[in-house]
């Protein structure tokens, strides 16, 4: 009998020294990979999403190791990323411990509202219905992070909520000189300022400009707005602007009407923003494209009418 249990014993000993290793082997997975753990998901069905995928090599014991440590109980929904060779008990850590993948999306600097929200609803990975207002400007153009099934609401949401931090942040150390009377007026410059150029060095330069004309009573004259008039940020222009358009009656008309339009008309990014709070100290007062993804500013207007000619040379060779 001393003898049997004495196998037993061994055996039992052997069985949890290699069920340790199947534990903490290096497993068989040979490039990063994805795996999502359904809400609602039963420990079964993760183990075969795991098998399916590579990701363990034995869902028997994956269960089993499961449910003895407790963590059965514990598994998380969500997205996950494995890497290569992870072991098995790893995999049920991370998936325990909720340590979800976190994906990435870009709104860029100068988007309306309709633009981003195509770029939201296209993106597969988020869920849920948009709600976006028709006042443009209130979302920070940035980089975010988010897990499988985020809401896009929530995107939005912490996109304004950092829009007006820097809002804020810029409003407070503005150059008090500004013809600027509030926090929605310098937004509504910085959408200009953003739509007009994508050079950053430019941009204080651009500003300038604009607070110029403001101080001396000027319209501003920028085509962006006239843009905006046209299509209300909800489309592309799709040619460029013509003659008549700049008679089209409008308070976004910066060539038919005085002053900011009475909105913002795109989403600027915080340097353009920054910009308009802290614009360059020039004397200019125009500006016109030099062919080169770039400007060249003038202070007069017959130095303005040069280079306006220049770069009708250059676009017509």
């Amino acid at each position: 009998m001393k003898k049997i249990l004495g196998i037993a014993a061994t055996l039992g000993i052997l069985i949890l020294l290699q069920v340790y290793f199947w534990c903490v082997q290096a497993g068989p997975l040979t490039k990063i990979a994805l795996v999502r753990v359904d809400k609602g998901a039963s420990l079964n069905m993760v183990a075969d999403s795991l098998k399916r995928e590579g990701v363990i090599s034995h869902p028997f014991i994956f269960k089993i190791i499961g449910r003895l440590s407790g963590t059965a109980q514990k598994l998380r929904a969500g997205e996950y990323e494995f890497e290569p060779r992870i072991s098995l008990w790893n995999v049920l850590q991370k998936i325990a411990k909720g340590e979800v993948f976190y994906r990435k999306i870009t709104l860029p600097e100068g988007l309306t509202n309709a633009e981003i929200a195509k770029l939201l609803n296209d993106n597969p990975y988020l869920s849920g219905a948009l709600v976006l207002g028709e006042s443009q400007g209130l979302i920070l153009p940035e980089t975010y992070t988010f897990p499988f099934g985020t809401e896009r609401q929530k995107i939005i949401h912490e996109a304004q909520a950092d829009m007006q931090k820097i809002l804020d942040d810029a409003w407070n150390i503005r150059d008090l000189s500004l013809p600027i009377k509030n926090k929605k007026e310098l937004l509504i410059l910085a959408s200009i300022i953003e739509k007009e150029t994508g050079v950053p060095e430019e941009r204080p330069l651009v500003a300038s400009v604009f607070v110029n004309r403001l101080k001396k009573g000027m319209k501003l004259q920028t085509d962006p707005t006239v843009i905006f008039a046209l299509t209300q940020g909800k489309s592309d222009l799709g040619r460029t602007l013509k003659r008549k358009d700049l008679q089209i009656d409008s308070p976004f008309n910066t060539y038919k009407y005085y002053g900011l339009p009475p909105e913002p008309i795109c989403n600027p990014g915080k340097d353009a923003i920054y910009a308009a709070a802290q614009p360059a100290e020039t004397d200019y007062l125009f500006f016109v494209a030099a062919g080169n993804g770039g400007h060249n500013f003038s202070k007069s207007l017959s130095e303005h009418n040069k280079n306006v000619r220049n770069w009708v040379k250059k676009i017509s060779k």
